[in-house]
């Protein structure tokens, strides 16, 4: 399905002008579903925004969240954790910028507000984890080869949409015991997910650069294409399901 894409900005209560890649059915009807798409810790990637412009071509607005504002963007480990760390210091922050964000994709005409999900991909899948985590009006949430642990654990009942973990079975970064750790948290939350683990896959797997971006960076990353076309499938059962 063609599709078309625009630049959404909106402005922190700070004054950071974020600016986020939004993508449609190039000729959308009203009342779509809504997917918010949060990406790795570099940033607005050309990752982040295919995996909206994929989401468009089956039919969804989706929108790539610019997470650090001015739509910033690096392939440098040092770089992305110095932005990372920055949006992490304050919880605050990441709370007022995906707010802003959900706010901004539920106001487009284009949108049903009441139909939003949110993906993410490592950083971003804690991103948007949190956000369920928090009670937001998600009516699904998917997370690939994301950080599980949260300083903010889900309280019972607060998790309204369901869950779906793709984790990578080699994930140095998130070991099998932060599975079992998320595992008994969602329990108790008694939250609706269902967890995959592709034994075979590394950390970034759904990335067509992470191979890259591990041997520039020596991280232990590695993309993996018969994987990454599983777990996107399996999304897009959830959100099929779901919205």
């Amino acid at each position: 399905m063609p599709i078309t894409a625009r630049t959404v900005e909106y402005t922190t209560a700070e004054g950071l002008t974020l600016q986020s890649y939004l993508c449609l059915p190039q000729q959308p009807e009203s009342g779509l579903a809504g997917v918010l798409v949060a990406p790795e810790w570099w940033g607005l990637s050309g990752h982040a925004k295919r995996a909206a412009e994929r989401l468009a071509e089956q039919g969804y607005a989706a929108m790539a969240m610019d997470l650090y504002g001015g739509a910033r963007l690096t392939d440098d480990a040092a770089q992305a954790n110095e932005w990372m760390s920055a949006a992490l210091a304050d919880p605050a922050t990441l709370v007022g910028r995906t707010r802003l964000g959900l706010q901004a994709l539920a106001a487009q005409p284009e949108v049903d507000g009441s139909r939003i999900g949110a993906i993410g991909f490592c950083f971003g899948g804690r991103v948007v984890l949190d956000m369920a985590r928090r009670g937001e009006d998600l009516k699904a949430v998917a997370s690939f080869h994301g950080i599980l642990a949260t300083p903010e654990p889900a309280r019972k009942g607060s998790v309204k949409g369901e869950l779906l973990i793709e984790h990578a079975g080699l994930d140095s970064m998130v070991p099998m015991e932060a599975v079992e750790a998320f595992r008994q948290e969602m329990d108790h939350a008694q939250a609706r997910y269902h967890i995959d683990v592709f034994p075979h896959a590394k950390h970034g797997f759904t990335n067509p650069q992470a191979t890259r971006n591990g041997e520039k960076n020596g991280v232990d990353l590695a993309y993996n294409e018969a994987d990454a076309e599983a777990a996107w499938q399996n999304m897009l059962g959830l959100l099929e399901r779901a919205l």
